[in-house]
């Protein structure tokens, strides 16, 4: 009798720690909203501490379960709550510090709360709340596979949610219910899923359908970065900038920096968005990040979805470790911000910034034109006359003040607007109809400074073909892929884009030659030759931006070479600028380009000389 009381006793403690450690999990998990979104340093020991209770929780209820399960009546969904928890940690880990790892963890605890079908009796409890819990769920999962490029999941996790929202719809409100079938379109047109068709037509991460020579399926493609994206230095050639940048450089200005940190804009209401990410945002994110060790056979990751507390703590371990020695840089994601949050990252992020590093800052965006008032007598200044880029279309409350005429977009970014960041390394990338207002950004600070930015306009021939994504992100992204657009190319069997991928690689090892060569760009060989901007070669140390400098220069001789694009609206364009002679004018680069419009079959699209 005694030992049954003993017993009684022991079990009630189980189940009081239980709830103790849920309630502080619960409280810690919700203290991560208050944290700013910004900055490296504030966020690191909350969250070790929210991590740290989780490992806790997780693995008491896994040792106590048969206790909880009887005294507590502990139910699958509360489980798989604590699961979707840890699910989300990782994932705000991963946007933290853009390790693609992290990921993966989050991908294990995702999917096994799916495979033990954690929340499968949730509509039978009859509650909206619940409900939601795992509409949110799925919706998490979709992005962390999008991220992950698991397209066969993502089919599946998409059929699977749309169907529970449908099913489901009596239990919700009519507010909820019109918002989750919003968000399923959304999803769905962001894939450009097709009902009646098995696979997914034309993703945002492939603008290009590759199809199986044999069997005519559609093939998956890894376009993050890997050992084969990037063409190799030659020997010798590295020291020999360092040289050479160090002899006309400022003092204090560094010979080579690496990417710290990248601030990714997008805001193109044209443009299909889910969960606050733009094609065009998605894309830049995979231009930015190695490929993940992952596993190809679905199969194969869903027997690895065993998610065990050891694993946990192991990561967590890790964790500051990790963030000193980063793969990938960080990036911040920024759907529609308004200038004061967009200004604010940017003082943040450049604050941060250790010695060497530089500062990447992608405009995905509408432009906005001068604002033209022939009452003004006032001079504007050179960095805000041009216009600039809108990142928020939120207007004005008040009415009165909308109708002045000489009121300018609060969120436009003006070109003068960065100015005060230039002290700093930083490459700017606009991809914007107006992101010529830019073209002539100073170099005030002696710092390396370099603006992408794409064409002002695109022929009315291709501009269907850039619909779903602008020209020059796809490029940057996917130069093959983007090369076939402006063919009008939309699929390609596996052994033709194979062989172009080839061409395209050796292209781009001329493209990297002809920066190294560049008397204008700054290379000589003579060392009483002094070059004012040697912005390209100090950039040239970190694969991110080489990589982001050479499809550039790609797309920039891609067009300069198609019969529709004869105009010099249609050219993207750099500052400083790149020059024609090298590049052009490249006799080698040129034939790269040939020999592939051949291979596809459209050498009639192309010049059959140089432009130059």
């Amino acid at each position: 009798m005694q030992e049954g009381q003993t017993t009684l006793v022991d079990n009630r403690k189980v189940v009081q720690e239980f709830c103790e450690l849920l309630e502080c999990s619960k409280q810690l998990f919700n203290g991560l909203r208050d944290l700013p979104q910004y900055g490296q340093r504030q966020w690191q020991p909350y969250f070790a501490r929210t991590f740290e209770t989780y490992t806790k929780l997780w693995k008491f209820q896994q040792e106590n379960r048969l206790i909880l399960d009887r005294d507590y009546n502990l139910k699958r969904w509360q489980i798989g709550e604590i699961a979707s928890k840890i699910g989300q940690l990782y994932y705000h880990y991963y946007l933290r510090t853009s390790e693609t790892n992290y990921l993966n963890e989050a991908y294990q605890f995702y999917s096994a709360i799916r495979s033990r079908n954690y929340y499968k009796n949730v509509s039978k409890e009859d509650s909206s709340d619940l409900l939601l819990k795992k509409h949110r769920y799925y919706a998490r999962f979709i992005v962390v596979c999008l991220l992950l490029n698991y397209k066969q999941d993502v089919h599946d996790l998409v059929s699977d949610f749309s169907k529970q929202v449908q099913e489901n719809k009596r239990i919700l409100k009519e507010t909820e219910e019109t918002e989750w079938d919003q968000v399923v379109l959304e999803i769905k047109e962001f894939l450009d899923v097709s009902v009646l068709n098995k696979f997914i037509h034309q993703t945002m991460s492939e603008p290009v359908q590759i199809l199986n020579a044999d069997t005519f399926q559609r093939c998956d493609v890894t376009l993050r970065m890997s050992s084969s994206s990037l063409p190799a230095l030659e020997k010798g050639k590295t020291k020999r900038i360092q040289s050479k940048i160090l002899l006309s450089s400022f003092p204090g200005v560094q010979t080579r920096v690496s990417l710290g940190d990248a601030i990714i804009v997008g805001n193109s209401p044209s443009q299909m968005k889910f969960s606050e990410l733009t094609v065009d945002m998605f894309r830049m994110v995979q231009v930015l990040e190695r490929s993940p060790c992952v596993t190809a056979d679905p199969v194969q990751r869903s027997q690895r979805a065993n998610p065990s507390q050891n694993k946990i703590k192991k990561y967590y371990q890790e964790s500051a470790d990790r963030l000193m020695k980063r793969d990938n840089p960080h990036k911040y994601l920024l759907y529609r911000p308004t200038f004061f949050q967009l200004y604010t990252f940017l003082a943040t992020a450049v604050k941060e910034l250790p010695p060497a590093n530089a500062l990447l800052l992608y405009l995905s965006a509408h432009g906005s034109n001068r604002n033209h008032n022939n009452n003004s007598e006032c001079t504007e200044d050179g960095g805000y006359e041009l216009g600039g880029v809108i990142t928020n279309d939120r207007k004005e409350d008040d009415t009165s003040v909308r109708k002045q005429s000489t009121l300018k977009n609060m969120h436009c970014i003006h070109p003068a607007d960065l100015y005060p960041f230039t002290r700093k390394p930083m490459l700017i990338i606009v991809d914007s109809d107006n992101a010529n207002a830019f073209s002539n950004l100073p170099n005030l600070f002696g710092q390396p400074v370099v603006c992408l930015m794409a064409p002002d306009q695109l022929p009315h021939s291709t501009k269907e073909h850039f619909s779903r994504g602008r020209l020059l992100t796809s490029f940057l992204y996917s130069p093959l892929m983007a090369f076939m657009l402006t063919c009008g190319i939309d699929q390609t069997s596996d052994r033709l884009y194979e062989t172009c991928s080839q061409v395209v690689e050796k292209a781009l090892q001329e493209a990297q030659r002809s920066y190294l060569r560049s008397r204008t760009i700054g290379l000589s060989f003579s060392v009483f030759f002094i070059c004012s901007d040697h912005s390209f070669l100090q950039f040239f140390g970190d694969e991110f931006i080489r990589l982001i400098l050479l499809r550039f220069a790609f797309c920039y001789c891609t067009l300069r070479l198609h019969r529709a694009y004869k105009d010099s609206r249609f050219y993207p364009k750099s500052h400083p600028a790149l020059p024609e002679e090298d590049f052009v004018g490249n006799p080698a680069m040129n034939k790269a380009i040939i020999d592939m419009a051949d291979v596809l079959g459209v050498r009639g699209l192309f010049l059959d000389c140089n432009p130059a």
